[in-house]
């Protein structure tokens, strides 16, 4: 079960040689358990997700369960880890992102580190303010759908 819980939206540039600096906010609230050390790979929309290395660790585990003889289970999988890449955060707490990812995500200058839960999804800025304008009409009928299911005896992690 995680126990991290990463919060936070930051506007910031992408460098010409495809590192971001990770912002002192966000930086602090990485476990130390992760050494530093974060893994990222392709998000289920056009993004990227970044996760502490240690929530990688949880999440593999659990990925390590599906039963990779079933057509389905083997697609998720080979997607899900598609491009998973391990960074370390530099000196300067700057990470480089493969261009292959940046070009999958449509990531040039400017991105949006979105922090929630166990990660943070990296995005081009013009792409996540395009998701966020589409949120839901009825943010109130989608929060009873989602969150009326869960009473105490649910663990939503």
């Amino acid at each position: 079960m995680s126990q991290t819980q990463l919060i936070g939206e930051y506007e910031i540039y992408i460098d010409a040689k495809g590192r971001v600096m990770i912002p002192a906010a966000l930086k602090r609230q990485l476990p130390a358990a992760a050494h530093d050390k974060l893994v990222i790979n392709r998000g289920v929309e056009k993004c990227l997700s970044l996760y502490p290395f240690n929530e990688w660790q949880l999440i593999s585990h659990e990925m390590n369960k599906l039963n990779l003889y079933v057509k389905d289970n083997r697609d998720f999988a080979r997607y899900f880890f598609r491009g998973a890449t391990e960074l370390q955060l530099d000196a300067s707490n700057r990470i480089l992102i493969p261009k292959p990812l940046l070009e999958y995500a449509g990531i040039e200058k400017e991105i949006v580190l979105f922090a929630y839960s166990n990660r943070i999804e990296v995005w081009s800025k013009k792409q996540y303010h395009q998701q966020m304008d589409e949120e839901p009409r009825d943010f109130v009928k989608l929060s009873e759908q989602v969150m009326g299911k869960v009473n105490g005896n649910i663990n939503l992690s």
